[in-house]
């Protein structure tokens, strides 16, 4: 199912990571928030709502109110404190919400982030986080999830549709309800409370999309009817429920914001929900495509433009021949536009110059790559070229491990990488720096945006005619060794998250298979035996877990500017694509019960790719009400599209919660090795490119690599 269907269903409803060189991963300016009134009149739109809302009455026990429209007035328990969002029981919650944006009229969406510093998390360490950068966007991620207070919540109780039931958040009694109010649509999603919380006090509830939000619409989230574990009611905030109730507070930061709010209720009400049944209910504006992807598409264009009709300069500085059965191993470098900051090293962040939003070029990087050449290959049967993204804070040494050796042998590749810089194999003191401060996370994430050009400058490299193909090296008898006509991406774990993004902006290739992928690194995290290393690193930092989880929302605001959260909605022959990169097409291989990438992030990926899926899992082998929902189902093979596909190697279900996969063995190395993964690659991968059924009709049970 598409995209766009997808929702159709929804409104339908509504009316009813490798670290090493080998293949295993290692598990190793503030702006005070102006109360603003909301355009009453939603963003324009060319996609109607699916269907027509359901149309409710107005609430019966509405009180009477007065000529200005009040039924009473409140004295709030405290004076609204500047740059909090006064909605929720913290500062900066409910997160996101538009009550932390000012209107600007120069951005996409009309509106900016003005978070304040004051309201941002602050380390052990008295660093506060600053927002500068988060400020820039004019909304937030396409993934985020919304994040809130809401002590002693029952969610079973409330009605908030489990991670299991995606069905459940678009069906009339869902207690929660999300809303594009650009369209009326019903939005699907999941709640769940923050497992790794150790006071209830202060734990954390999050209502995830189920599919990314679209890029600059705006979203309402309300949630109705809560109660505690003994049905007792959970209180709104005083502030809500003057708004509400339409009680004068007599506070003009709080009254600035009313027809805000009123506009809210009548989204709310267009969806079927009734304002009198409310706990809680605000809305956020998404980031606009032109503001997320706007610099490194500048990157590009400026950087390729440059080009022209050249070939990178490269130089080759080792040939190692009969490698382990045949193969060749080439290294070398070649030379990228550099547009960080300093020596482009870790810990610098965009040459931004003159406080520019685009980067200015400053000099040049020489990226280092490695090629492998095996005994398929031949000056007769040239290899197709193969980028290849790598695992965890790894590097270009993993283009010659197992996993894409057996591919390249098998179906004829000639297989390059270079490391992801930004998060590479040289970013991991970064890593640790910027969770330890976040502050530091926008050098982080700038740096991917650099290696993200750098691996689309090795494209371009491997088919140009004056590209690696002239070399000696890359030739025997006189003919080229890579057939130039043919590029594709192909990458695993970390180069399955990332690789959406090179692959969105290349100019050169327009199919990749993902491996073990998923989306959203502030989803993933938690999830993640991976992340154990680094949860040692901001535990002491961030003791709290509301704040950590604080944390991993404000920096995915950064990080999708080069995270595959930020690039998976441009995939599809319906999508809107990267300005001169043509239409998309991806294969997403998951391994069931991954314990380095959870595999609710590949659903979210699939979802919001437009991937369709085949074949589904074996019965008994998922914990969801309906597998796959919202994700339309292959009934012929060859397919021509995105797909996704999970591979069963007998590891245990994961949890339902938070929190990462430890039963069992580790799958997560398991799908690039075996035949049925790899012909079906190869497959995709060709000319003629279709997603095939290499399973036999059924679901793909694999044996768990040795």
């Amino acid at each position: 199912m598409k995209r766009a269907a997808i929702l159709v269903t929804t409104a339908l409803i509504a009316a009813a990571c490798s670290g090493g060189s080998d293949d295993n991963e290692s598990s190793a300016e503030s702006a005070p928030v102006e109360s603003t009134p909301a355009a009453t009149d939603p963003p324009t739109t060319d996609e109607p709502p699916a269907t027509d809302p359901p149309a409710t009455d107005p609430p019966a026990t509405d009180p009477p109110v007065d000529d200005d429209g009040f039924a009473g007035t409140i004295e709030l328990e405290s004076e609204p404190v500047p740059g909090c969002e006064p909605l929720g029981l913290d500062c900066l919650l409910p997160f996101p919400s538009d009550g932390l944006t000012v209107a600007d009229a120069t951005a996409p969406t009309g509106r900016r982030v003005a978070l304040a510093a004051s309201s941002t998390p602050v380390s052990a360490s008295g660093i506060a986080t600053d927002p500068a950068r988060q400020n820039r966007n004019d909304g937030f991620s396409p993934g985020s999830a919304a994040l809130l207070l809401m002590p002693g919540i029952d969610v079973e109780a409330s009605a908030l549709p489990p991670i299991t039931d995606i069905a459940q958040s678009v069906a009339d009694g869902s207690g929660s309800v999300v809303v594009d109010a650009t369209t009326g649509e019903r939005w699907p999603h999941w709640a769940e409370l923050d497992a790794n919380a150790t006071d209830p006090a202060s734990q954390g509830l999050f209502i995830r999309p189920a599919v990314n939000y679209t890029n600059g619409h705006r979203i309402v989230v309300g949630i109705r009817n809560a109660v505690d574990a003994d049905g007792n009611p959970i209180e709104p905030t005083d502030v809500f429920r003057a708004y509400r109730d339409r009680l004068d507070t007599g506070v003009p930061e709080i009254e600035e914001r009313r027809d805000h709010m009123e506009a809210v209720f009548t989204d709310l009400e267009a969806a079927g929900v009734a304002r009198d049944e409310l706990t809680i209910a605000w809305d956020f504006t998404v980031i606009s495509s032109e503001n997320l992807t706007g610099p490194l598409v500048f990157m590009r264009d400026d950087a390729f433009g440059q080009l022209g009709e050249n070939a990178p300069a490269f130089t080759i500085n080792t040939v190692e021949d009969d490698v382990e059965g045949g193969r060749t191993i080439i290294e070398g470098t070649y030379d990228v536009p550099l547009y960080l900051e300093g020596d482009g090293t870790a810990g610098n962040g965009l040459n931004l110059v003159d406080g520019s939003d685009l980067p200015t070029m400053n000099g040049t990087w020489t990226a280092p790559f490695r090629c492998q050449v095996t005994d398929t290959t031949s000056a007769a049967e040239p290899g197709a070229a193969l980028v290849y993204g790598h695992g965890l804070l790894g590097s270009e040494r993993q283009a010659t491990s197992s996993g894409p050796t057996k591919l390249a042998r098998d179906h004829n590749y000639v297989v390059c990488g270079t490391p992801l810089i930004g998060m590479a194999e040289d970013d991991v003191g970064n890593a640790v720096a910027s969770l330890q401060s976040p502050s530091n996370f926008s050098t982080f994430a700038d740096r991917l945006l650099q290696g993200h050009l750098n691996t689309t400058f090795l494209g371009r490299l491997m088919i140009h005619p004056d590209g690696l193909v002239s070399d000696p090296a890359f030739s025997a008898d006189g003919a080229p060794l890579i057939d130039t006509d043919e590029i594709y991406y192909y990458g695993i774990s970390q180069g399955g998250i990332m690789g959406p993004v090179s692959t969105a902006i290349s100019p050169d290739w327009d199919r990749g298979v993902f491996g073990v992928p998923g989306v959203n690194y502030s989803t993933l995290l938690n999830r993640s035996i991976d992340f154990d290393t680094y949860q040692a690193v901001l535990d002491p930092e961030f003791p709290d877990k509301l704040d950590q989880a604080k944390v991993l929302l404000l920096i995915q605001m950064l990080w999708d500017r080069g995270e595959g959260n930020g690039y998976v909605s441009y995939f599809g022959a319906d999508a809107e694509s990267i300005a001169n990169s043509g239409p998309k097409f991806g294969l997403l291989q998951g391994a069931l019960g991954d314990h380095q990438v959870a595999n609710v992030a590949m659903d979210v990926m699939a979802r919001t790719m437009g991937a369709a899926v085949a074949p589904g899992w074996a019965e008994a082998r998922s914990t969801d009400v309906e597998p796959f929902w919202g994700v339309e189902r292959i009934e012929s093979f060859p397919y021509d599209g995105s797909a996704v596909v999970t591979f069963d190697s007998g590891t245990p279900l994961p949890p339902i919660t938070n929190t990462p996969p430890r039963e069992g063995t580790d799958p997560h190395g398991d799908v690039r090795v075996a035949q049925s993964a790899v012909d079906q690659i190869a497959a995709f991968l060709s000319p003629d490119g279709a997603v095939i059924d290499t399973c036999d009709g059924g679901p793909c049970i694999i044996e768990p690599a040795d």
